[in-house]
């Protein structure tokens, strides 16, 4: 039976590249991530015939992977930033970002909002930058009372806003994305369904607890009425012990909620993490789709729901592989894990 081989697709400014540069190419990379980071794009080619044109800065890029039996899976538009030529022998290497984070969107702003809901200004934001919201229900219909953007740029602004709601924030091939993490979500806003692996589809691993974040608790001041100049809200158990207490001061109560119920949230997905790496490469996989693994033998592992951090696609002379970054959706250090806990029978 013929093997199926890795295929992907380049244009640089709608003109396709792919045949020209195919002969020399040494690696093709992409990272993709859930947060506020640009999905950045690395081409590395072999220039020592000197063939190659560099390339301008602000160029678009929009590349597809994929495998000849299955097709390519389009992964967006990129606009370089990057270019480095190096010798000998004479290697040309490109580095592209997300092409809808603008200039624009890294410029400070001075501005207030009041008494607005999340998706009046996530969508806001996203007009003001061409861009198409794609908002969770829930998230949209938040009330904020006032908050301020000082000095601050707006990738800046609804990161820090992301951060305080626990949600997914990004700029993806022309969609602003604002949704709760773990709602496996695409860039557009549609569901991603959940994927399934097992210890058979990859060749490398490594599975991760730490102690370091595990609290009991989260804690947020926020400023009292009357003669209280101070309260807060404590998300979480009673152990004084343990408790992580958030440096600032919100609004009001509900603000503060919100802030510590994110954070608690967040150190309970830390606690374990799962990088795996797949022999053959899936264009398919994106940042936040749920991922249920099988085969470790370890009830950690496998008993555990996932969720995809960052997902790294890479196409060399090795062939195409896809590197997983897992963070789990639950604290695995409940008794629920330890009781599993032992050998392997023989």
């Amino acid at each position: 039976m013929k093997q199926p081989k890795p295929e992907y697709h380049i244009t640089l400014n709608g003109r396709d590249l792919t045949t020209k540069i195919s002969p020399d190419l040494i690696s093709l990379s992409l990272s993709e991530s859930r947060g506020d980071e640009a999905d950045t794009l690395d081409i590395v080619v072999d220039d020592s015939k000197g063939r190659l044109l560099i390339p301008q800065r602000g160029d678009m890029l929009r590349v597809a992977f994929g495998w000849s039996n299955t097709g390519v899976v389009d992964k967006g538009t990129f606009t370089i930033d990057e270019i480095e030529h190096s010798g000998a022998p004479d290697i040309l290497t490109v580095r592209a970002r997300s092409a809808s984070m603008t200039k624009e969107m890294s410029e400070r702003r001075e501005t207030s909002w009041h008494a607005q809901t999340i998706g009046a200004i996530v969508r806001k934001i996203a007009d003001r930058h061409k861009l198409k919201p794609a908002i969770g229900d829930a998230l949209a219909q938040i009330l904020i009372s006032h908050i301020d953007q000082t000095h601050e740029s707006d990738m800046s602004f609804l990161t820090r806003l992301s951060k305080r709601y626990d949600a997914v924030m990004n700029v993806k091939d022309s969609n602003l994305l604002f949704m709760p993490i773990g709602h496996g979500t695409s860039a557009s806003g549609k569901k991603l369904a959940s994927i399934e692996l097992t210890r058979a589809s990859g060749d490398q691993h490594r599975y991760h607890i730490s102690e370091r974040e595990k609290y009991a608790g989260v804690r947020a001041h926020y400023h009292g009425a009357g003669r209280k100049k101070r309260e807060s809200v404590l998300v979480g158990g009673e152990n004084n012990h343990s408790i992580k207490v958030l440096p600032e001061t919100y609004a009001n109560r509900d603000d503060a909620l919100a802030a510590a119920t994110a954070e608690f949230n967040r150190t309970k997905r830390s606690q374990a993490t799962m990088s795996y790496t797949l022999a053959l490469g899936r264009p398919d996989l994106y940042p936040e789709i749920p991922v249920y693994l099988s085969g470790f033998n370890k009830p950690e592992i496998d008993d555990e729901s996932w969720l995809a951090k960052k997902v790294r696609h890479e196409l060399s002379d090795g062939g195409y592989t896809t590197a997983l970054e897992l963070e789990t959706r639950d604290d695995p250090t409940t008794d629920r894990h330890r009781s599993h806990f032992r050998k392997n029978p023989k």
